[in-house]
């Protein structure tokens, strides 16, 4: 009997019904229970229904055909599954593993048509979320795949096409293989772009040109692909290039010192001083973006991919093509293109300019500031004076467009005539005045009054004033007139001495005061100095500025047309006539008291008690006018003293 047979009618025996009676036959008493049964080895773990036993080889082989029904995944995988069924949000995919995983129909919107049985590929997130799911998702294994993809493009240079999905600060987005990227607007194009909403659902060509691993981000360019054919087209165009060679080219840019230019994928730059022959400010002024203009080739550099070029070039120098009607001694026009200390450069012809110098404007000696005379672009017509054709220079002349003036000077401007001028310039130390365009002279600032001493000339008059002048002197030889002002009347110091002779006092006011004394007005519009120690007053104050008080005058000078003043001069003087005259009177009382005591001793030949009583009474009187006058004691002192009798 086999294994599985005994296993059978065990069971058998088990699953029949037992009565009361069976039931208390089959518990006997405890002390018999303690002897062995027949059925004390039952397996109880062994199941009662259907029950098969299976040796160690069947049971090894059974699970190892067990174990190859379930696919083994991990975390993170990415798996091809078969689509078995479709509902309104979820696309049911089996993979192989225990269970079917669930994915979101929104990761399917690139897949027109998705039906069951199509094949497809996921990514395994979770293989047992919370719930005991399988997490599912081809979005993911999208990006992975992608990524990989974008890695590897990266590593051989392959040129990817993607769609741009969207902008955002600073770029672009785009779409290559399923996967966003990052155009920077540095990378659209090889000119500034300022609109970027123009690209957004364009589909276009990249190059990848960075990836970061850690956060996997990936960096494109459609400008690197644009530089790559530019690159080749200027490795074709240098390689033909020669100096002279005449080139169409399209303006892309203009700056302050030039235009850069685009000659089919290669850029040169047309320098300012070669675009014309004439002075310009700015390349605006000749030329605009976009203009398509022929230059020529004037110097390159291989390694440094740089190219010079000419528009002026293309023409020949004005100063070989130079007209007939301008020579020498011939009337030009030019505007003035260029100012500088010495002179002005006027521009005759695009290209030829000639020099106004200083010394040629105007027939004046007088020093000329050629910044202050010429302005930028006016126009002026100048006499040629000297053309060099070989060196390319020429000087001009606006003074001689007229005759000079000065050779009939002494006819029209005599010593001691009288004329109204303009001022022109004021310097420290005097006023020029022009009287005629090319004539004119200086006033001193001595001058300009015969009252008062001005510390500059500004106080008196002011440029673009008329003023009255009377000439003086004439230099011709070096075209010079010595103007005077205050001559025209005549000098009030001569009248004047007199009335301000020293020690005569007027009344004065004080304008204006420094460390060493004060300025003080007089009448007939004469000033006076008074030192500072010449302004004390009798109180032991100072007579101060905007004060009016009484002056002396203590020094007249009519050379210097000088008046030295004191306040303190007057008191000073009153007290000392005032001491002298208590002096006379003492003098005077003395002499009298002397007459009266030598009558007396001529007349009494033996005195009296009663003459010493007087006697004593006149000397008495004699020492009390000692006392009061003191500068007279010596004087009594060597006069006899009267004998008492």
């Amino acid at each position: 009997m086999s294994e599985n047979d005994i296993i059978q009618s065990n069971a058998d025996v088990q699953e029949v019904p037992q009565t009361e009676e069976a039931t208390a036959t089959q518990n006997p008493p405890v002390a018999e229970q303690a002897a062995p049964s027949a059925h004390d080895d039952f397996d109880w773990s062994i199941d009662k229904r259907n029950v098969s036993a299976y040796s160690k080889e069947e049971r090894t082989k059974y699970d190892s055909v067990y174990d190859k029904t379930f696919v083994s995944i991990t975390d993170g995988e990415l798996i091809r599954g078969l689509v078995v069924a479709l509902t309104k949000t979820d696309v049911v995919v089996n993979i192989g593993f225990k269970s079917d995983g669930l994915v979101s129909l929104n990761e399917f919107r690139d897949m027109q048509g998705l039906k069951i049985g199509d094949d497809v590929e996921v990514m395994v997130v979770e293989k047992e979320d919370r719930e005991g799911h399988l997490h599912l998702s081809r979005k993911q294994a999208r990006v992975t795949r992608a990524w990989e993809r974008i890695v590897e493009v990266h590593k051989t240079g392959e040129i990817v096409t993607g769609t741009v999905t969207s902008k955002t600060k600073g770029g672009l987005i785009v779409d290559v293989f399923g996967m966003e990227t990052f155009l920077p607007g540095s990378q659209i194009d090889v000119k500034p772009v300022t609109d970027y909403d123009q690209f957004v659902g364009k589909t276009m060509e990249f190059k990848v040109v960075k990836v970061n691993e850690a956060i996997k981000n990936a960096v494109v360019s459609h400008k690197a692909l644009i530089e790559s054919d530019i690159e080749a087209q200027r490795a074709e165009i240098m390689s033909k290039l020669e100096k002279g060679q005449v080139l169409e080219g399209t303006i892309k840019n203009i700056t302050d010192f030039g235009a850069f230019m685009d000659l089919g994928g290669l850029d040169g730059l047309l320098y300012i001083t070669d675009i014309s022959w004439g002075r310009i400010n700015h390349p605006s002024e000749v030329l605009k973006l976009d203009q398509k203009l022929n230059v020529v080739v004037l110097d390159f550099d291989d390694d440094k991919k740089r190219i010079s070029l000419g528009l002026k070039q293309l023409t020949p120098h004005p100063w070989d093509v130079l007209p007939e009607n301008i020579k020498q001694g011939e009337i030009v026009k030019g505007k003035v293109v260029n100012i500088e200390d010495y002179g002005a450069f006027l521009e005759i012809l695009p290209g030829v300019e000639g020099l106004v110098h200083v010394s040629e404007i105007t027939w004046a000696n007088t020093p000329i500031n050629a910044k202050e005379f010429f302005k930028l672009n006016d126009e002026y017509q100048a006499k040629v004076v000297t053309l060099d054709k070989n060196s390319r220079k020429m000087s001009l002349s606006i003074k001689q467009l007229t005759p000079d003036p000065w050779n009939e000077i002494e006819n029209r401007y005599p010593v001691g005539s009288r004329h109204v001028g303009l001022v022109k310039n004021i310097t420290p130390y005097g006023v020029f005045v022009e009287l005629e365009a090319g004539i004119g002279g200086m006033i001193h600032i001595s001058d300009l009054s015969w009252l008062k001493r001005f510390n500059h000339p500004s106080e008196y008059t002011k440029v673009g004033e008329r003023i009255d002048v009377v000439i003086l002197a004439i230099d011709k030889d070096n075209r010079k007139l010595q103007l005077g002002h205050k001559q025209l009347e005549e000098d009030p110091w001569n009248a004047l001495e007199d009335t301000f002779g020293v020690g005569t006092v007027h009344e004065g006011t004080v304008i204006r005061k420094d460390d060493k004394g004060a300025i003080v007005q007089l009448p007939y519009g004469l000033e006076g100095f008074a030192p500072n120690r010449h302004l004390a007053k009798e109180d032991g104050g100072a007579v101060g500025a905007d004060q009016t008080a009484q002056f002396m005058v203590i020094e007249f000078d009519r050379n210097e047309k000088r008046i030295v003043l004191s306040h303190s001069r007057i008191w000073e003087q009153a007290k000392m006539e005032e001491k002298e005259a208590l002096r006379k009177e003492a003098r005077v009382e003395a002499e009298k008291t002397k007459k009266a005591v030598k009558n007396i001793q001529g007349k009494v030949e033996k005195a009296t008690l009663g003459d010493l009583g007087a006697l004593a009474e006149i000397k008495e009187r004699l020492r009390q006018g000692e006392r009061n006058n003191p500068g007279n004691a010596n004087a009594g002192n060597n006069e006899e003293a009267p004998k008492e009798g």
